[in-house]
């Protein structure tokens, strides 16, 4: 209590009064924040996401504890990361060559039957037609991309490692693939996500014309097979993350950005 009183009063008081003017803004940031989540969740928009994914990512854990606090879902949180992922990314990717991106499938897409072997460049496909990953793999690897079947969790730094890619789209829960995003900003890569229709271990679906449609993003219309009866861009004239009037494709960023 000495010190209170004595030369060293005012450094205390200093570091209180900061203290508590931190505590104020991280509180009134966050409000912020859940105002505009909870904003952009209910419209189908995205408002300001330059500054929502900064934020979110930098107050994680006090956002999920506001997000609880309001009746938010796990689920809608994670699909929110997400979609702000693949928003603000949509336009980077796009960008990227073809022979520098790659495509992570989960294990989990195949036959329970599969007869595929193990290798070190993951699951090697024997386009057996007990599920329909061969055809996706063809289709893909006909438009230049390198696609893997994951293993485990350790495979996709692997291959980022080995063959260098500067963009990526993964597959998975959505757990996985928000994760998977947050290791390719890690990375210093683009990263788009495509979650898949159920959550599990075995036999799980896909949308395959979603994955299709973040694939094609940035491609020539003469790059793109006509059986995939898509549309390719040769590049997007905007940023989705910032313009209102640019359309947004779906699991790559399926609602409009705010201001």
């Amino acid at each position: 209590m000495a010190l209170l009183t004595g030369p060293f009063a005012p450094i205390f008081e200093f570091v209180g009064a900061a203290a508590l003017l931190l505590t104020v803004v991280v509180l009134v940031f966050a409000a912020v924040l859940l105002v505009l989540t909870v904003a952009s969740i209910r419209s189908g928009r995205l408002y300001f996401p330059r500054l929502l994914r900064p934020g979110l990512t930098a107050f994680e854990g006090l956002m999920r504890a506001l997000f609880k606090g309001v009746g938010l879902e796990d689920q809608e949180m994670l699909a929110f990361f997400v979609k702000l992922g693949n928003t603000m990314n949509a336009r980077a990717f796009a960008e990227v060559p073809v022979a520098e991106r790659a495509i992570f499938l989960p294990q989990c897409l195949r036959n329970a039957a599969c007869p595929a072997d193990l290798t070190p460049e993951g699951i090697r496909c024997k386009r057996c037609r007990r599920c329909t990953v061969g055809e996706a793999m063809d289709i893909l690897e006909g438009l230049g991309y390198r696609v893997f079947i994951v293993p485990g969790s350790s495979f996709i730094k692997r291959m980022v490692k080995k063959y260098r890619p500067r963009a990526l789209i993964g597959v998975g829960c959505l757990t996985e693939v928000k994760e998977g995003l947050e290791m390719a900003d890690r990375l210093g890569l683009v990263g788009l996500g495509v979650v898949t229709l159920k959550e599990g271990c075995v036999e799980t679906l896909v949308d395959w014309t979603s994955l299709y449609e973040t694939a094609l993003l940035g491609l020539a219309p003469s790059a793109v097979p006509e059986d995939l009866h898509l549309t390719a861009h040769e590049e997007p004239a905007r940023d989705p993350a910032v313009d209102q009037d640019q359309p947004i494709r779906p699991d790559v960023a399926d609602d409009r950005a705010g201001p």
